[in-house]
């Protein structure tokens, strides 16, 4: 990507993110840092002269750089959307994170579906998480989901249990622990998989912030898997958000005859409807074969133009 994107360049964006000068939204700041290929540049032009505390102390951005030098020795990595290990295909969404933090292995634009569905989800439901879970691994897909209670947890957990690879994007800071009870599982799948978040490291649970995670979570898979999910899980709002995405959906005949919420989706490109494990599986061979497809096709043409 830029160069002579590093530490410095880090904490100017760190730095902007927390002041948000005149307002600028995580959006705008990424926005324009991207297009002059600078955030300290932004940062220079931008930040206001009461980020300097009246005593003539350390100002925003030597914070930010000592921040950031923190968190290195710590062991996280911090990931710009500039940086050249960045996941590319969340550069592709209009809710991409200017910075994240992960644990874990790094791929380069893998390919992975998330399965995602309730916290409180019915013994079929959990039963569909693992076997599609499973299925994934035979396939050599990676399992994305939010690391929450239920459905998230089974398909985590099943994708371990037969030796594959997982990612889980969460909805607090990466040095916190939400819900406390997949400690164990987050370290694991930390030291075997990825864990993914947007936000500071020790930011706490917030009920805004998982709205956000799914639709990293979208943007990181080829595809999404709802497989069970009440008027009022944060699944039907994922599922949305992949559809403005572009990004395939499929729904489980569960989730489709309980809930009023899908039926608008049916229908529309990209949404499709399992009436089995089965039929899911079959639906992500067509999905990840296409996408495949047309990834050697763009890099046919790009080539071509070298």
């Amino acid at each position: 990507m830029t160069a002579g994107w590093d530490d410095t360049e880090r904490a100017a964006l760190v730095a902007l993110l927390r002041a948000r000068p005149g307002g600028m939204s995580w959006q705008q700041i990424a926005g324009d840092s991207g297009a002059r290929g600078s955030a300290l540049e932004l940062w220079h032009e931008r930040h206001p002269a009461d980020l300097f505390d009246a005593a003539g102390g350390a100002s925003a951005l030597d914070a930010a750089a000592a921040d950031v030098a923190a968190w290195r020795a710590a062991g996280l990595t911090l990931l710009t959307f500039l940086d050249p290990a960045y996941p590319a295909q969340l550069r592709e969404i209009h809710e991409v994170p200017p910075v994240l933090f992960a644990s874990g292995t790094l791929a380069s634009e893998e390919p992975a579906v998330s399965v995602v569905g309730s916290r409180v989800a019915s013994a079929r439901g959990l039963g569909i998480a693992r076997a599609l879970a499973a299925g994934l691994v035979q396939r050599g897909v990676a399992v994305v989901a939010g690391l929450a209670k239920g459905i998230d947890t089974a398909a985590h957990t099943a994708t371990l249990e037969v030796g594959g690879r997982t990612v889980a994007v969460i909805g607090t800071g990466i040095r916190r622990y939400y819900p406390a009870e997949n400690r164990g599982l987050q370290d694991r799948i930390a030291r075997d998989g990825l864990v993914l978040s947007q936000f500071w490291p020790d930011a706490p649970p917030r009920r805004q912030q998982f709205p956000m995670r799914n639709a990293v979570m979208s943007g990181y898979g080829r595809a999404t898997v709802v497989v069970e999910a009440g008027e009022t899980s944060g699944a039907r709002i994922q599922a949305r958000q992949a559809v403005a995405h572009g990004r395939p959906v499929i729904l489980t005949d569960l989730v489709v005859e309980a809930n009023q919420w899908p039926r608008p989706l049916i229908g529309r490109p990209g949404v499709h409807v399992a009436s089995s494990t089965r039929e899911a599986l079959a639906l992500v061979d067509d999905l990840v074969a296409s996408r495949g497809e047309a990834d050697a096709l763009l890099r046919r043409v790009l080539a071509a133009r070298e």
